[in-house]
């Protein structure tokens, strides 16, 4: 199995040419044409960016609503209770509670994909911090989970919100759909995803801010993309 994927991978390198930066339409069109696995592979978007992440105030973490969806289903979790819990349950969250989530996640149950909370219950979620945290599902004001208006945060997330984070080398990884979509709604998700780190550039940054960007299927080789495009988008 392995000699089979190592030669499919070579097949479908020889597509892309070495060193070249292609606009994000050739970008995703080639994607499409490498992709070689017999799953609906994701298609993926890696940004450097010119910053530190070592310093808080260049630490980039946000969302972005792809406008062609994600084509993932998401299970989403909702800390609230009351009126708000009745509210998340309508907006259709998978999973809605308070202490008694927080127990079940004490216990190991973590069957959720995303974590969305009232500001109020951030004193109770905060107990199952360390085990949040460094699973990406920790609700955050910065990426939007964190909210008193839990409708209108499930519907984001079920229109296709991702959340992202620059990681300690300074790139920023994110989903931005899956092959079988069409091309035009992958290109539609990229410029998204560019568009919203474009504004999120810190005002401590300096230098060149978008270092490098490249586009990739599960299985597929790297694809780099011209990142002068990011400069179209500043204004």
């Amino acid at each position: 199995m392995a000699l089979r994927l190592t030669k499919n991978r070579k097949v479908v390198s020889a597509k892309v040419t070495p060193l070249k930066k292609y606009s994000i339409e050739e970008a995703v069109s080639l994607a499409k044409q490498t992709k070689f696995a017999k799953f609906d592979e994701s298609v993926d978007m890696a940004v450097r960016l010119g910053v530190d992440p070592n310093k808080a105030d260049q630490m980039v973490r946000g969302s972005v609503v792809l406008p062609g969806g994600t084509g993932k289903k998401v299970r989403i979790l909702v800390f609230a209770k009351g009126e708000k819990e009745a509210e998340a349950k309508k907006a259709g969250a998978d999973f809605v509670g308070a202490d008694d989530i927080v127990q079940k996640i004490q216990g190991g149950w973590l069957d959720f994909d995303v974590a969305v909370a009232t500001p109020d219950m951030m004193g109770a979620v905060g107990k199952v911090g360390k085990v949040l945290g460094p699973r990406g599902l920790m609700p955050n004001p910065k990426s939007g989970t964190v909210s008193p208006d839990v409708a209108g945060v499930i519907k984001e997330i079920r229109s296709g919100k991702v959340e992202f984070r620059v990681d300690k080398a300074g790139v920023v990884h994110a989903p931005i759909g899956k092959s079988s979509f069409e091309a035009a709604a992958l290109v539609k998700n990229a410029r998204a995803l560019v568009e919203a780190l474009v504004k999120m550039k810190p005002s401590t940054a300096k230098g060149t801010y978008v270092k490098s960007i490249s586009l990739s299927t599960t299985m597929g080789p790297g694809i780099m993309i011209d990142e002068s495009i990011a400069a179209s988008m500043a204004n």
